[in-house]
């Protein structure tokens, strides 16, 4: 069992992947339980993926690919916020547009440049693809998104759970959602590079729904959240690894659920 997990330890992309995994892991859960308690999986979805054309665009123009999804997933962001305060557009519906239109560029563009098979680990994801200026992505977005909520933790609470007393007491809850959903466009760029755009909602939304039937308050919610994004993360990197043909992005997805079936299970089970 020692030979199978430090095996692989003798490659260098796959310790730059691990340290990948355990970064967007924490990052991911801490923000997936906002995501979950908040009902915005929708939103996260929208957010990875309208990367789509940024990367594409700033790969044209011999840009940084992080430089044009971070543009591009903060444009969808405050684009989203911005008609979603119009009264008459529903914040669903503004987040469809944003979606529809954001991903409609992207496939327009790879199109325009013939380079579906450039952009296919943008989809699904790259392990092998993880180099040292990822990593460097990764922990600085990180170490902003971590910061950035220990920082307005209670009021990010406490507009989670009550949105009208939080407007009442004036914490400003629209601000904190626009808020929020730069640090999840932030945190999707850094970890689509493993999962691809297609699956990084799944980080955010799986280990917090875990977290749920585990916690009793959103502290325990997040550190279940955690546990479980770290145990399908790495199990699905191992996973990858030892079946070369598996794709990682959909390993480390597949991984991530075991955890959310089991403590669901066993949630049942306590009932």
């Amino acid at each position: 069992m020692f030979e199978f997990l430090t095996a692989p330890w003798s490659e260098s992309f796959f310790l730059r992947a691990l340290v990948a995994v355990i970064l967007t892991s924490i990052t991911c859960a801490c923000l997936g339980a906002y995501v979950v308690l908040r009902r915005m999986a929708f939103v996260s979805t929208a957010l990875t993926h309208s990367i789509l054309p940024g990367v594409v665009l700033a790969s044209l123009l011999g840009l940084s690919p992080y430089l044009g999804a971070m543009a591009a997933a903060l444009l969808t962001a405050l684009g989203a916020a911005w008609l979603a305060a119009r009264p008459e557009t529903s914040e669903d519906s503004a987040i469809g547009i944003m979606l529809s239109v954001m991903f409609a560029a992207g496939i327009a563009l790879m199109q325009v440049a013939h380079a579906w098979r450039d952009f296919s680990g943008l989809l699904f994801g790259s392990v092998v693809g993880v180099g040292p200026a990822d990593l460097q992505v990764i922990a600085v977005t990180t170490s902003v998104v971590l910061v950035c909520l220990i920082a307005l933790h209670k009021e990010l609470e406490l507009a989670s759970c009550d949105e009208a007393y939080a407007d009442l007491i004036g914490t400003r809850p629209g601000l904190l959602r626009t808020v929020l959903l730069v640090l999840i466009a932030l945190a999707a760029v850094a970890c689509v590079r493993l999962v691809g755009a297609l699956l990084t909602t799944a980080l955010f939304v799986i280990p917090a729904a875990m977290g749920l039937y585990l916690g009793r308050n959103l502290k325990e919610v997040m550190l279940w959240s955690i546990g479980g994004a770290l145990l399908g993360g790495i199990s699905g990197l191992y996973l990858s690894y030892y079946i070369q043909n598996l794709p990682t992005g959909a390993s480390i997805v597949l991984c991530t659920a075991i955890p959310y079936l089991a403590a669901r299970i066993w949630s049942r089970r306590k009932r």
